[in-house]
């Protein structure tokens, strides 16, 4: 009943927001279309904006991985990894996850691919993909939309949380879902 409930609640939710704002907006006399024009130029000028921030970001992830430089990563983390009970199936996924979160979740598909959703790698790939941000590329967004040229300690606290998500997420997974447990 509820399952249900929620199946019929999902299919109209987007509808329903896209009704409801235009007319709240006309009940408090807000020239509806003329504001949606003027947030879409800004957001286009955003847009043009920060292109060259995510040009930079996405030509330098393209050298990382051409120039051997993630295959290096791995080899030189992998046997710390193991040594943690890390499988070192996942240090591709723990280096592109920073960086970028279409690289990350085609290697996660691979992943799921491999091992199979249900398997103990799969389930703690999801659950990396799920609990991990892409770093970089949310630093070159924001920070390129508002002109941020020193970003201080904010590279630091955000690959911080990530290595502390990756490792929650593979202690948690093998906790719930090893059979050793």
């Amino acid at each position: 009943m509820l399952l249900e409930l929620c199946e019929q609640l999902s299919v109209w939710v987007i509808p329903a927001i896209l009704l409801i704002i235009p007319v709240i907006g006309y009940l408090r006399k807000v020239k509806v279309y003329e504001a949606f024009v003027d947030g879409a130029g800004e957001g286009f000028h955003t847009a043009i904006r920060i292109l060259p921030c995510l040009v930079a970001m996405l030509v330098a992830i393209s050298i990382f991985r051409a120039s051997g430089a993630m295959e290096a990563c791995i080899v030189f983390i992998a046997p710390l990894l193991n040594s943690l009970g890390i499988p070192s199936d996942l240090v591709p996924l723990a280096i592109m996850r920073p960086l970028s979160g279409s690289g990350s979740l085609g290697l996660t598909t691979e992943l799921l691919n491999t091992y199979g959703p249900d398997s103990l790698v799969g389930q703690i790939a999801s659950t990396v993909l799920a609990s991990t941000d892409t770093t970089f590329y949310v630093l070159t967004v924001y920070f390129g939309a508002v002109a941020v040229n020193n970003p201080r300690y904010a590279p630091l606290v955000g690959l911080t949380g990530d290595i502390a998500s990756f490792l929650a997420s593979v202690y948690i997974c093998q906790y719930l879902f090893s059979n050793n447990g």
